[in-house]
């Protein structure tokens, strides 16, 4: 049994985690809906590090791409173990990817968002370790951008979320690789041997 089929619905499956990585994160430049903050540069600094752009996006592709062209099995059992070597990379690559964007993401809830707290721009929730998350009531001390607490909650909780899955996928290829890679020519030995 092939398979690469898994490989591919896995590719499948990553293309628009990926895309929908880059539309948060570039949403993040954006808070509110304008463009106001960009031009001021009062965004937090983290967003700057692109990690859902480059991270779990444009990353992404590149394991999508290597899994979705493995096409079907060819009936050789050592080309498909050598596809599968390969198809490894691609994702040691995309679980780079993905832990970079989940951990740039999660530092980036940790600290809040930069907004003006009435005294001037600031973090006012870097230094509480992410409590801010658990009182709501703390978040009106973010006068502008108009819910920009929510805002960056909103869209990075859902980099974390894709990261995540996009780190799954591609861990599971990693497990399904080796296994094919290592085990299938051991299998098809024994079968030859028993066919004999």
């Amino acid at each position: 049994m092939c398979s690469t089929g898994f490989v591919r619905s896995l590719g499948f499956a990553l293309l628009p985690l990926a895309v929908c990585c880059i539309v948060a994160n570039v949403l993040l430049f954006f808070p509110g809906g304008t463009t106001q903050y960009l031009q001021e540069g009062k965004l937090s600094r983290l967003v700057w590090f692109m990690m859902g752009i480059g991270g779990g996006g444009a990353l992404m592709f590149l394991p999508a791409g290597v899994f979705i062209s493995l096409g079907k099995c060819t009936g050789c059992c050592w080309n498909e173990s050598v596809v599968m070597c390969g198809s490894v990379t691609a994702a040691l690559v995309g679980l780079a990817g993905s832990g970079y964007c989940f951990v740039i993401s999660a530092m980036a809830m940790l600290e809040g968002p930069q907004c003006d707290t009435g005294l001037g721009w600031s973090y006012p929730f870097a230094n509480e370790g992410g409590r801010y998350l658990f009182e709501q009531e703390t978040w009106s001390n973010c006068s502008y951008p108009a819910s920009i607490v929510e805002w960056n909650v909103t869209l990075l909780s859902i980099l974390l979320g894709l990261s995540g899955l996009e780190f799954i996928i591609c861990f599971l290829q990693v497990i399904n690789g080796l296994v094919t890679a290592v085990c299938r020519p051991c299998c098809y030995k024994q079968d030859y041997t028993l066919n004999a």
